[in-house]
């Protein structure tokens, strides 16, 4: 077996609105500004978004991935040195709902070129649809990304619980986003963290927060990641804070990482 140097994430959320996809656009810039290399994956199949905030439109997206005679560097994107996106597509149902098939050929083709990279960040879609279900039950580490909302905390939970009961994961580490205050980020792990525990027996972990900043609603709107609009900004802060984590989870987790594959789950932080 080739030994694995990638670290494989789900960045997930229960429900829309919770700024997942900005933070793993965000995440990704700041891992490459500690030298990282890192390659992001637009798997909201039906929604697509990462381009958008980054104010491109790809030749090619993930739709294209699947057709004979395409490979995985045709559709990549250059977003810095040793920082790329495969883009996905909006409006195309068969992608929401992709059968296994068609995730085989996906999948094959992906594993080639992430291996290239220190970080494969899938940017899943909202809710518990299959195919979502499927690439976050397959990565190495899942990222649920929560807000304090009593919606956010619901939809999380109700996520969680069908891939525990239903495809047999139970290591998922949460990042609070939004949040006015380091407690009410504390409040909001500690809820979802106690219905996991009284209810599925498993035990989530914290990863940390980002501050609700409206800096970033700024940078949203003039199509730059925030990471390059205003790094000083508290939520940037807050960004690299998250990145130096996941850095130092790779690196005390190398030995586990070069005997799995990139997408294979194993127990978290």
């Amino acid at each position: 077996m080739n030994k694995n140097n990638t670290l494989s994430l789900s960045i997930m959320s229960g429900k829309g609105g919770v700024g997942k996809t900005n933070i793993v656009l965000n995440l990704g810039y700041a891992l490459n500004q500690a030298n990282m290399t890192a390659m992001l994956m637009d798997c909201d199949l039906g929604l697509a978004n990462l381009d958008v905030l980054l104010g491109i439109s790809p030749e090619k997206n993930l739709h294209d991935l699947l057709q004979t005679g395409v490979n995985a560097e045709d559709v990549l994107v250059s977003i810095e040195n040793g920082f790329d996106m495969l883009p996905a597509t909006s409006g195309v149902p068969e992608l929401v709902e992709m059968d296994e098939d068609m995730q085989d050929i996906l999948f094959k083709k992906l594993i080639m070129l992430a291996g290239k990279y220190d970080y494969l960040m899938l940017d899943l879609g909202a809710g518990i649809s299959h195919t979502v279900l499927s690439f976050a039950a397959l990565a190495q580490l899942r990222i649920v990304v929560v807000t304090p909302e009593p919606t956010s905390l619901t939809d999380s939970y109700a996520m969680i619980k069908v891939l525990v009961t239903q495809h047999g994961v139970k290591d998922f580490v949460v990042l609070v986003n939004q949040a006015m205050s380091a407690r009410e980020a504390k409040q909001t792990f500690e809820r979802l963290a106690a219905a996991c525990k009284n209810f599925l027996n498993i035990e989530l972990t914290n990863l940390g927060f980002i501050h609700q900043d409206p800096v970033l609603v700024e940078s949203v709107r003039h199509q730059t990641p925030l990471m390059k609009y205003a790094p000083e900004a508290t939520a940037s802060k807050d960004i690299r804070i998250i990145a130096k984590r996941l850095m130092r989870y790779r690196e005390d987790n190398k030995e586990r990482i070069v005997d799995r594959p990139i997408l294979k789950n194993f127990p978290s932080l």
